[in-house]
């Protein structure tokens, strides 16, 4: 089952992150790191793993790299939950960092699990040929920085000073790189790590990231706060344009239901190989959190 698959690679991540992890000060910043890190489907760090097995890569590497995207996908969490940002206080049904600790331990957990993702993808142990780890940052900066999950980010917020709701084409712009651009990265692993093609896995993390995104508008509707783990409704409340806003609910499930059909076909040159990234695609618009 797929379910299980997830579990066993989440678990496998886990503990990875938790020895890298286990020698840091004394301070709330380790704890804090640690924390941040801590549960979560780890679906990046899946889709690494996934994709490495599917062009032969050992685990052994590609868990480096697993870590490093969930590192780097709790950093922009941490930081996206602040006051300044969304200011929530829930994260996975928990206390938000900010809110356990303070304000300014948050922006440190941040900076710090930012930094080890670079840390983890330039271990020699991730891979033998430095021009690929070298490869593996550069890309992971851009896939992060300011074209990718941080540009998102920047259009979220100028969104809401704006008079005008966003377009539907605006809103897929904008997730593109708050949501998308982490996941086609953790995709793009497997063949970036084996010196493949990697066309096929971009075609399908781009859809697979879009219809993740619709279905966290829909679960921002549908969802039961004790279930999803974090507060619900308040893109509604702040008058925020969704897919669900411009399509309709219904007419956002059909959406994403296409986009999964559209992440599938992008890997049947894969055939029977990449039955987990299937499921993973499907899994995606049924998850309840």
């Amino acid at each position: 089952m797929f379910a299980d698959a997830l579990r066993h690679d989440a678990d496998a991540i886990g503990a990875h992150l938790e020895t890298v992890l286990k020698d840091g000060p004394d301070l709330p910043l380790a704890d804090g790191m640690r924390y941040a890190v801590s549960g979560g489907k780890r679906l990046r760090g899946f889709l690494v793993l996934e994709t490495a097995r599917l062009h032969e890569v050992p685990q052994a590497q590609a868990i480096w790299a697993a870590a490093a995207i969930e590192a780097t996908h709790a950093y922009s969490l941490v930081h996206d939950d602040l006051p300044c940002m969304d200011d929530d206080d829930l994260r996975r049904g928990l206390p938000t960092v900010h809110r356990k600790w303070d304000d300014g331990t948050a922006v440190l957990v941040g900076d710090a699990l930012q930094t080890l993702g670079f840390e983890l993808v330039l271990e020699p142990a991730c891979h033998p040929l430095a021009e690929v780890r070298v490869e593996l940052a550069r890309s992971l900066a851009r896939a992060s920085g300011r074209s990718g999950m941080v540009l998102g980010q920047a259009l979220d917020i100028a969104a809401e000073s704006t008079d005008a709701p966003l377009t539907l084409e605006q809103i897929t712009a904008l997730q593109a790189g708050k949501t998308g651009a982490l996941i086609v990265w953790s995709a793009q692993a497997g063949a970036r790590m084996a010196q493949a093609d990697m066309q096929p896995l971009t075609d399908y993390a781009n859809a697979l990231g879009l219809a993740f995104q619709i279905a966290d508008d829909i679960l921002d509707v549908e969802g039961d706060k004790t279930i999803v783990g974090k507060a619900v409704g308040k893109d509604a409340d702040r008058g925020k344009a969704t897919f669900v806003s411009l399509l309709g609910l219904e007419g956002a499930k059909r959406r994403a239901a296409e986009l999964v059909e559209a992440a599938c076909d992008a890997v049947s040159p894969y055939g029977d190989r990449a039955r987990t990234l299937n499921d993973a695609a499907r899994f995606v618009i049924s998850r309840d959190t």
